[in-house]
């Protein structure tokens, strides 16, 4: 039993030994294999190693020069590059691209049309390029396009089919949901037909490209400001049922009747801060009672706070369609200058002759004209008296003398005597 004790760990360090030498032995076999053998294999480890090429990731995709490209975050900026049009190698994975202060004087039909096209391009920032003409179908072949900024262009020709396709025929509604037209007003200079038929002309040019087709029905935003509009043409809003929100904020409206809010059901926001309004009339307030979720902001315009305004004050108390409205406040007359508007009566709004300033301006200086002119007549009349009393003595003795022949024959028509002589010598 000792012996047998003593012979058994010498029989497992045997056992060991042998294991060791088959896997030294497998190791050899496994290395000097074919190669071909074992790329063939597709699930085997070595094959990453002995096929590197067959595994990389495709080649980036190229950057235009003058820009900055982020493709983790699908994003393309070429900002104040000078940039005379767009550039031709964007990338097509690109979905956020910034084309901003740059010198693009115009958008040519297609003008981000790619192959591939820019499937993915979802937002663009074409801001501040001095941009003075897009064309009809400028944006075409962009079918993600969600939202698009022209702000800070000084645009003369805006194609009544700019936001939809080149053949009118054939419009369908687009993927745009935000559109920012701030600040798009050309330089006076550069209106046509001067200043107010030129604004005029202006504000058609909009409404042309804004209700053009079905192109816009898919609107929710739609930003207008500081573009010195007077008056909303008639057709602005009609092919805009979708519109949540509308900023007409910074203009010169002076008025709101010719535009209708009535098919913008689902409007919840509309902003007429920093304009000219002075009232608003019955047929507006209406309208905007009717629509379920819309606010109204107001502030910052000269309101006349005169009898023509009590029907707007009233609603106002009632209302909650405006936020803003504890911040109204009188401009004219000047006795109720900076009066809340919410703090008026009935009896305070009259319509007494009372005028603005500028107005009363007008009146004084047409009286001191019509005073100028008065005193240059009695000057003439002056220096001509001498005159003057020379012609009305001769027709004074004109008539003078007409008048007494009236007499005389009146005389010898009344005297009796005449009459029987005439009568005497007649028989």
């Amino acid at each position: 039993m000792p012996g047998a004790a003593s012979r058994g760990p010498s029989a497992g360090d045997g056992r060991l030994r042998l294991a060791r030498l088959a896997l030294v032995l497998l190791g050899w076999v496994s290395a000097s294999a074919p190669s071909n053998s074992v790329s063939s294999s597709p699930t085997s480890p070595a094959a990453a190693f002995l096929a590197p090429g067959s595994a990389q990731p495709p080649p980036a995709e190229r950057c235009p020069a003058a820009c900055e490209c982020s493709e983790a975050a699908r994003t393309v900026k070429c900002v104040n590059r000078n940039l005379p049009e767009v550039p031709a190698d964007l990338p097509p994975y690109v979905r956020n691209l910034f084309l901003t202060g740059n010198q693009l004087s115009a958008l040519p039909p297609g003008a981000f049309a790619r192959r591939p096209p820019l499937a993915e391009l979802a937002t663009l920032n074409l801001s501040g390029n001095h941009l003075k003409e897009v064309c009809a179908g400028a944006f075409e072949q962009l079918p993600g396009l969600r939202l698009l900024d022209l702000s800070h262009n000084p645009l003369t020709n805006l194609s009544a089919l700019a936001f939809a396709g080149a053949n009118a025929s054939v419009s369908a509604p687009g993927p745009l949901m935000e559109l920012h037209l701030n600040h798009i007003v050309p330089p006076e200079d550069q209106r046509q037909n001067g200043s107010f038929e030129g604004m005029v002309a202006f504000e058609g040019m909009v409404a042309a490209a804004l209700s053009s087709g079905l192109t816009l029905q898919g609107l929710r935003r739609l930003e207008l400001a500081s573009n010195h509009f007077l008056f909303l043409p008639r057709d602005l809003l009609a092919q805009l049922p979708n519109l949540r929100h509308l900023d007409l904020r910074n203009n010169s409206l002076v008025s709101l009747t010719y535009a209708s809010f009535r098919n913008l059901t689902h409007l919840e926001s509309l902003h007429l801060e920093d304009n000219a309004l002075k009232v608003l009339h019955n047929s507006t307030l209406t309208e905007w009672q009717s629509l379920a979720h819309v606010r109204v902001f107001l502030d910052n315009n000269p309101w006349v706070c005169d009898c023509y305004l009590a029907d707007m004050v009233a609603w106002l108390k009632e209302t909650e369609v405006v936020p803003d409205k504890a911040r109204l406040t009188c401009a004219f007359p000047e006795k109720m200058r900076n009066r809340g508007l919410l703090d008026l009566n009935s009896s305070d709004l009259d319509c007494d002759a009372i005028l603005p300033p500028s107005l009363q301006t007008s009146y004084v200086f047409l009286g001191i004209v019509l005073a100028l002119i008065g005193a240059i007549f009695l000057l003439v009349l002056y220096l001509n008296r001498k005159g003057i009393k020379k012609w009305m003595h001769n027709i004074r003795d004109a008539c003078r003398d007409h008048m007494e022949g009236y007499h005389y024959r009146y005389e010898i028509n009344a005297d009796p005597r005449l009459t029987n002589l005439s009568s005497n010598s007649d028989v």
